[in-house]
């Protein structure tokens, strides 16, 4: 369940029929109430407004997506001394909050296989079944999950997704190219 501002705007209507006979769009509340996890992929400014916009996310596992990006994309407005997943954490009260799925683009979150294998996906929170969603779902989308410790270590993940958005974009490689742990 998609939530959104405007259910029946049309190009949610695509995404649903894209998204298959089972997938339906309401407000971010419904969609909240109706997920037992809740994955806030959303603009950074957006952000604190959807969390509050979900309603009472106590007990609730959600994934923070998102990365503090400056509007130009010049670089992130929080760090260091806090994340945006801290931030979650602290607008969702008593939310089970992992941060995931926020240092790659879309296109390897549509297919993370390449000829190396699967592409990294680190993770990180304090709760341990936030962060063992965080990884099943990691997997089962093909990813090579990797638990990079609590929730604080956002500060490290959301400057890594800056390094890929900067490659991608400002550097010129494009945007098929991943990050890959290997190992001896």
């Amino acid at each position: 369940m998609f939530g959104v501002r405007n259910a029946s705007d049309p190009e949610v209507n695509a995404l649903l029929k894209q998204a298959g006979a089972n997938a339906r769009a309401g407000s971010v509340a419904e969609a909240a109430k109706f997920g037992e996890v809740v994955v806030f992929a959303t603009p950074w400014p957006a952000t604190q407004e959807a969390v509050r916009n979900a309603g009472n996310l106590s007990g609730k596992v959600v994934f923070d997506c998102t990365n503090p990006l400056k509007p130009d994309m010049s670089g992130l407005e929080v760090g260091h001394t806090t994340s945006a997943a801290e931030q979650v954490a602290g607008w969702a009260k008593g939310a089970r909050v992992a941060k995931i799925f926020n240092t790659t683009g879309s296109n390897n979150m549509e297919n993370p296989r390449y000829p190396q294998g699967p592409a990294t996906m680190f993770y990180c929170g304090d709760d341990a079944s936030a962060k063992a969603a965080a990884a099943q779902l990691a997997t089962d989308l093909g990813f090579e999950a990797i638990d990079a410790g609590g929730l604080s270590i956002a500060r490290l993940l959301e400057p890594y997704a800056m390094l890929w958005i900067h490659l991608a974009l400002r550097q010129g490689i494009g945007r098929e190219f991943a990050f890959k742990v290997i190992r001896r």
